[in-house]
């Protein structure tokens, strides 16, 4: 059995912030290059679908690859997967700084997620060994909630500031200090855990999931029917194998469990509202409003502040989950109005502000639901397909709600119908958290 060693009480605050910070990193990356979307496509001369990859590089590879760097935290030992996730992701970062094409700038973001595929369920798991069930966890993962909710809405602030002033380059170059700082300290604070003895990594398992859930993104994208199909293939063998394992990447017993099972499909759903409405709504305050980077930048910060706040108060109170799903919903709808001549205060204030307390207040709760009751030994498991499920909703609902938002007869009402249909994302996700609830 891997042993995890709890840090002395006097460093637990400082294990737990670096940890956060490393997940920071992951959120940030995630929304970091929406605002500069139009600078990154006028440079590099790419079309909308171009673009899009720049976005799901990052979401389909982390996505896809989470279920792989969950098992490896578990058979090689969490520190030493964090420390190599960090690597992964500065060097990835390093190679998106360098303005040298769109086909590097799409591969560095692949590695970026690469990197954040490995690292963000060792981080988890970590903080899972470390924080035992009960209020201490709820308060450590309100900590993890509120950092990974801010580090999206951070992406969006810092992303207008550093497009206008430095240029888009230095939305990747600001990761790499962060990455690197941390690379210094995990050795340092982090205790260690050693290494599983007897577990193993299901490769056949890992190879198939891994290529299934690419080729369903991308079929939703712009692969197609034959994409779709080979994924529903590849993924129908992956239940196989996982099946008659002697190993297996996902222990067929683990969605079994009530809460993890109910957990994860509203995490998925509430990924796909998530990523969907970054991307969105800086897109309607550039083209519709005419707001420059900056000011999108500016007056996303509300709605950042809630996304910190409504995580932290999540972690201490119960019961948060479906009213906050509500919550989001509410803001969506509001948010659709989308008038061609909106203001800051009548029109984006309020629902922002809803949206960021929605987000937040269902996100930690959706956490600890997909990892209640899972042994130890799966906890990096347990982490990773909880974050699959985030980051593979994200790609879902971007490559959907982009489609929808084709079919309207003006950008304006694109974005009506891409803000209509994330609301009623969240209402079905508020459906399946009732039904929980509601399950012996």
């Amino acid at each position: 059995m891997e042993r995890v060693v709890v840090a002395p009480a006097r460093t637990g605050g400082a294990v737990l912030g670096l940890l956060a910070a490393s997940q920071f990193l992951v959120a940030l990356n995630t929304s970091i290059v929406n605002v500069a979307l139009p600078a990154i496509g006028d440079d590099l001369a790419l079309s909308p679908a171009g673009l899009s990859w720049v976005v799901n590089a990052y979401l389909v590879a982390f996505g896809a690859l989470l279920l792989v760097g969950g098992r490896i935290a578990d058979v090689h030992g969490r520190r030493r997967t964090l420390l190599a996730g960090l690597g992964l992701f500065a060097a990835g970062s390093v190679a998106a700084s360098v303005p040298a094409g769109a086909g590097l700038l799409i591969a560095a973001r692949a590695v970026q997620g690469t990197g954040a595929a490995v690292l963000s369920p060792a981080a988890l798991a970590i903080v899972l060994a470390l924080y035992p069930a009960g209020p201490a966890r709820g308060r450590a993962l309100g900590v993890w909630g509120s950092v990974s909710a801010a580090g999206g809405a951070a992406g969006v602030l810092l992303s207008g500031v550093l497009t206008d002033l430095l240029g888009w380059w230095a939305i990747f170059a600001v990761s790499v200090p962060v990455a690197l700082a941390a690379l210094v300290l995990v050795p340092r604070l982090v205790p260690s855990d050693g290494a599983r003895r007897g577990g193993t990594l299901d490769l056949p398992g890992a190879v198939t999931v891994t290529l299934g859930l690419l080729a369903v993104v991308y079929g939703l994208g712009r692969g197609g029917p034959a994409a779709l199909g080979a994924g529903a293939v590849l993924l129908a063998a992956f239940a196989v194998i996982e099946r008659r394992a002697a190993d297996p990447l996902v222990p067929p017993g683990l969605l079994r469990v009530a809460r993890v099972a109910s957990g994860n499909a509203a995490m998925l759903l509430l990924g796909m509202v998530w990523v969907a409405t970054f991307f969105f709504l800086p897109l309607y305050q550039q083209r519709v409003l005419g707001y420059s980077p900056l000011a999108t930048g500016i007056t996303q910060l509300p709605l950042a502040l809630a996304l910190m706040a409504a995580p932290l108060a999540a972690g201490r109170l119960r019961g948060t989950l479906v009213p906050g799903l509500l919550v989001l919903a509410a803001g969506l709808a509001w948010l659709s109005r989308v008038p061609a001549d909106g203001t800051f205060l009548v029109d984006l204030l309020g629902p922002t502000v809803l949206i960021g307390g929605g987000l937040g207040l269902a996100f930690v709760p959706l956490t600890a639901l997909g990892v209640a009751g899972v042994p130890a030994e799966r906890s990096g498991v347990a982490s990773g397909l909880i974050n699959t499920t985030r980051q593979v909703g994200g790609a879902l609902g971007l490559s959907l709600l982009a489609s929808v938002a084709d079919l309207a007869p003006s950008d304006r009402l694109g974005y009506r119908d891409a803000f209509l249909g994330a609301a009623a994302i969240s209402v079905l996700a508020a459906a399946v958290a009732l039904l929980k609830g509601r399950r012996p």
